[in-house]
């Protein structure tokens, strides 16, 4: 505060204080408000600047919550990832490779999304890189889980068409025969015991008593029986499905009937020496899509590799059929 100036008064001849003029107390004090509103905004300034307000602390304790719970979803949908390329590496390589089917193509398995905007409404935000990332690793994972589904189903229906189709081929011998000695004439050329002539043998057969159990190779549905003195005799064809018939014939007894569903290793007839044949004995045949093919080529399931071997050898040699 300024110092109080005085006057000499001639005609009380006294000292009086000087009045200030109203105008320069005004003027004063303006610059006095005005100096306090310059140092309250440079406060106010610092304040904001420097140091968050309540709701800016909340809010940023928020986004940095929202960043890391995006991180740990990140994580999992890499791991997702992961798990999905390795179940789409063993569809391909394994489990297709088993049931014989073409793996799904790369194209199919990476399809993306069309349409340029598809994540424009997710523009303009603060975390909009972040909202399109996320978004676009979700929508690639929902389309290879969807891939990936439809490809199970088919796995899944193939394996029970698998299943049904290993138990269906004629994969056993149609009798008892562990030293393969019952085994007398083979698939091919053979001579005609009766009219000493070479002609195609449609099947082979299995020297054996009149009486012994003939089994079916697969399982399937008789689907013709024969009753007769001539040719091939009282015989049975059973249909295994998947293209595949088997004919047993020369039959003595045929314990089956027409329609009747058959398992493998059921016993369906007898032997015996019926219709056009030399001694008591079985012919056998397997038929591929109604085409004659070599039976020795069934019998994996109840002869090892090196029996396999034998029969392949004695199937070249020269021979004549009992039929």
């Amino acid at each position: 505060m300024g110092k109080e100036k005085y006057f000499f008064n001639h005609l009380t001849l006294t000292y009086e204080r000087a009045k200030r003029p109203i105008r320069k107390q005004l003027g004063r004090f303006v610059l006095f408000l005005a100096g306090v509103a310059v140092f309250a905004t440079l406060v106010l300034f610092v304040a904001y600047s420097f140091f968050d307000s309540p709701k800016e602390k909340i809010l940023r304790r928020e986004l940095a919550q929202m960043k890391f719970q995006y991180e740990v979803l990140d994580d999992r949908m890499d791991h997702v990832v992961a798990v999905m390329n390795d179940l789409q590496d063993r569809d391909d390589n394994i489990y297709r490779v088993i049931f014989e089917s073409e793996p799904i193509p790369s194209a199919v398995r990476q399809a993306g999304f069309g349409g340029a905007n598809r994540y424009a409404k997710l523009e303009g935000y603060q975390n909009s890189n972040i909202l399109i990332a996320t978004s676009e690793k979700l929508d690639k994972i929902t389309s290879q889980l969807v891939v990936q589904s439809k490809s199970f189903d088919e796995v899944f229906e193939m394996s029970k068409n698998k299943a049904k189709f290993l138990s269906s081929m004629p994969a056993i011998q149609p009798m008892s025969n562990k030293d393969l000695r019952r085994l007398s004439s083979f698939f091919g050329y053979r001579m005609d015991p009766f009219y000493k002539v070479m002609k195609h043998h449609e099947g082979v057969d299995f020297s054996a008593p009149v009486g012994t159990d003939i089994y079916a190779t697969g399982d399937g549905v008789v689907v013709d029986i024969n009753l007769s003195k001539r040719g091939y005799g009282n015989n049975v064809k059973i249909d295994h499905g998947f293209g595949y018939h088997t004919f047993y014939a020369h039959c003595s007894k045929i314990l089956v009937k027409r329609g009747q569903q058959i398992k493998r290793g059921q016993i369906i007839a007898k032997v015996g020496n019926t219709g056009k044949s030399t001694a008591p004995h079985l012919h056998y045949e397997v038929h591929k899509n109604n085409r004659p093919i070599d039976p020795i080529n069934y019998f994996f399931s109840d002869i090892t590799p090196e029996e396999y071997e034998l029969m392949l050898e004695r199937s070249q040699l020269p021979s004549q059929t009992l039929d």
